[in-house]
């Protein structure tokens, strides 16, 4: 379906001057998770989607080309090859160097198997129009794309963010990568400097140290991933110390001196590192500067971000936000879950307000940093009651003989137990949370995985570990005299 509209005045010149705009019932900016899950449903919904993005290589968002796939395949082999070399305790020795070519086309053949059902022509063969370029709005409802005008009822930004930039006296001499740029190295550095204590750059740097590189961070808060619960972290740290990390806490890089040399300013003076290169992961900036938000009446506030409502509505209240440009959480499956509340209220008068009450995440470094529900922080913030059910995997049977009793559970749970969120460090706790998850998001009671039986000797018997110290806690010395006088 086309309109003509002119766009540069009347008279003679009106004919030769008009150019068509093309209308849709939905414009998606944007391929990455949340903008593909809402243009993948609404074209299947039988609706008219423009899918844009920047370019074919893109396509599939930073999670396919940039984050989640290549970073957790990348973590794979660094998993393989530690442990191969703890195989050296049982008589079998492995010697030599991981070959980063091989490393790299590990990772860009992952890569290219997913997208086989996230590329131009699969969506198109779909049903949908997919433009590649760069848009800017050109109204409330109307974007251009390389000279052209688009226009919808509805406009979904998922434009997603970027690495931000490290700028530092010297920086230009010395070897830097972000998450966009790591994948693609041959040389393994033989000393990485890693700025950032985030999960970006603790998944790498340990990634990077397992396979061979002597690893430093410079992290300016006083500890690793600042959003996790101290203990938990605590546990990942002294995990990496014991494999050769170094950490530098309450830092700050100040300048590079002849491209391998960092100029740190500690607590404790000025320290020197010296580095083949450098891995900067200081957190991300959103994509918004090219979309020319004024003309569609969008709104920013005071720290340049998009106003959005808790509907994910902008103050135009046709144009919605989905993902990293939300200025939320910025996760793969939070943008799944901004796409699930944007499609809801698409059809329903009734609308449904976001929530992220039950969302989780999962660090995967090793051991993994998984966390759901709410934090200790945000109920004592809320002046929620609750207990803490906390127990460590030292005496847990599967981890004794797995040897990964270097972990932590704990459960924020209600007086009347109700399980409102918790945090993990384990091996593989990204996978033992599930249940958890289920259980905090459906509001169960911890009755249910204490009742539970469980396959012995499973990993997952660790959750009903945790919450039976609530009903050992039941035993009060008046509660065993009526059981003795019962028995």
């Amino acid at each position: 379906m086309q309109r003509e509209k002119n766009l540069s005045g009347s008279g003679g010149s009106q004919k030769t001057n008009m150019r068509s705009e093309q209308a849709f019932d939905i414009i998606v900016l944007g391929a990455g998770s949340g903008g593909l899950n809402i243009a993948s449903f609404m074209n299947t919904a039988g609706f008219r989607v423009l899918l844009v993005d920047k370019s074919e290589e893109t396509i599939g968002g930073d999670c396919l080309n940039f984050g989640c796939v290549p970073s957790k395949a990348l973590i794979h082999v660094a998993r393989l090859v530690s442990e191969a070399k703890e195989a050296g305790r049982f008589g079998l020795n492995v010697t030599g160097a991981v070959d980063m070519s091989a490393v790299r086309e590990y990772i860009s053949s992952k890569i290219e198997t997913i997208r086989q059902h996230e590329n131009r022509q699969y969506f198109e063969k779909a049903g949908m129009t997919v433009v590649i370029g760069t848009a800017a709005f050109a109204s409330r409802n109307s974007v251009v794309v390389n000279g052209n005008t688009y226009s919808a009822e509805k406009i979904v930004l998922a434009t997603g963010s970027r690495p931000r930039q490290l700028s530092v006296p010297g920086i230009e001499q010395a070897t830097v990568y972000t998450n966009e740029s790591l994948f693609s190295i041959d040389t393994l550095p033989k000393n990485l400097l890693v700025v950032g204590g985030g999960p970006i750059g603790i998944e790498l740097g340990q990634a990077l140290s397992q396979l061979g590189s002597s690893v430093t961070f410079v992290v300016k808060e006083s500890r690793i991933l600042s959003r996790e619960d101290v203990e938990v972290a605590s546990v990942l740290q002294s995990k990496m110390e014991q494999e050769g990390c170094t950490f530098y806490f309450n830092a700050n890089l100040q300048a590079i001196e002849n491209g391998t040399v960092a100029v740190l300013e500690t607590t404790s003076g000025t320290e020197r590192v010296s580095f083949d290169a450098v891995l900067v992961a200081i957190g991300r900036e959103l994509e918004t500067k090219e979309l020319n938000l004024d003309a569609a009446n969008i709104k920013l506030d005071e720290r340049g971000k998009i106003v959005v409502d808790k509907y994910l509505r902008t103050t135009n209240k046709n144009v919605l936000v989905c993902g990293d440009i939300a200025g939320q959480h910025q996760f793969t499956h939070a943008a799944e879950l901004h796409a699930g509340v944007i499609i809801r209220n698409f059809f329903n008068p009734f609308k449904k307000k976001l929530r992220t009450d039950s969302l989780s995440w999962v660090t995967y470094t090793t051991p993994e940093i998984a966390t759901f529900g709410l934090s200790e922080t945000e109920l004592k913030r809320r002046r929620t009651a609750y207990r803490v059910l906390e127990d460590s995997f030292e005496h847990d049977d599967r981890a004794i003989v797995d040897e990964t009793t270097a972990g932590l559970a704990k459960l924020f749970v209600s007086p009347n137990g109700i399980l409102l969120g918790g945090t993990m460090v384990a091996k593989n706790a990204g996978e033992l949370i599930q249940e958890l998850i289920l259980a905090q998001s459906e509001g169960m009671n911890i009755s249910a995985l204490f009742n539970k039986t469980y396959p012995y000797p499973t990993a997952s018997r660790i959750n009903k570990r945790v919450v039976t110290q609530a009903y050992r806690n039941k035993l009060t010395p008046l509660v065993k005299k009526i059981f003795k006088l019962l028995y």
